[in-house]
């Protein structure tokens, strides 16, 4: 494995906490594992990182990587790079991400790439996140929920993967919503439904330390196929 980049189904389906304990797992069990976000957005921390997701993931790898490098591009306001563009007047920097994607690669052994809200979320008018993924050359892994309407929103992730010809690792589901599907009846039937593997699901975790989120990760992930 040399990268893989996290998709979401969605905004808000948990893809930063995830990749963080995705990260402190690999981190633990001996892998020198860097961080990216591509792109960014929302309120300027001012102090640290710009953007707190980049602040968790840089955190949860424990590595000193350059902002400018680990996040490229950060946009002041909770929105698309699109949106960001046509709202900031402010161009998404394509050619920046493969830059900076291309040194991390070479300055870590594994790197995870967290995208930006879901998989057809707009870059450029004609450039959604899928190709972004599609010229990082990358296999996904697909962040979903249990809230009802997931397994049409999962679904419609996954075709659009197959489209643009992209690798799926699997589906890892992210179980914090108290009042969605049954685990076991979501699983089964995004399996049947899709032919892609489920990872593995992730329960609330309340201790968020390395060795709480590494224990939990290990024990509820399929740790093999995602290495492998």
């Amino acid at each position: 494995m040399k990268s893989l980049f996290i998709t979401g189904t969605d905004t808000d389906v948990g893809k930063t906490y995830v990749t963080a304990g995705l990260t402190i797992t690999l981190r633990m069990m001996g892998i020198d594992v860097g961080v990216m976000k591509p792109f960014a957005a929302g309120t300027d921390q001012k102090k640290g990182y710009k953007s707190e997701d980049v602040q968790i993931l840089s955190k949860a790898a424990r590595v000193s990587d350059p902002e400018n490098l680990v996040n490229p591009q950060f946009f002041p306001i909770p929105a698309s790079p699109y949106t960001a563009w046509k709202t900031l007047k402010i161009k998404p920097r394509i050619n920046s991400v493969i830059t900076s994607f291309k040194k991390l690669s070479k300055l870590h052994e594994t790197l995870l790439v967290e995208g930006i809200g879901g998989i057809m979320t707009p870059i450029l008018k004609n450039y959604f996140v899928t190709d972004l993924i599609k010229e990082m050359n990358t296999p996904a892994i697909i962040v979903t929920r249990t809230k009802v309407g997931t397994v049409n929103h999962t679904i419609m992730t996954i075709n659009m993967c197959q489209k643009y010809k992209i690798p799926i690792k699997g589906i890892i589901i992210n179980d914090f919503d108290s009042d969605g599907y049954k685990i076991n009846e979501l699983s089964r039937d995004l399996k049947n439904l899709t032919g892609v593997p489920i990872l593995g699901t992730i329960p609330f975790i309340e201790d968020m330390s390395d060795s709480s989120m590494y224990k939990i990760f290990k024990k509820n992930l399929n740790m093999k196929l995602i290495l492998n």
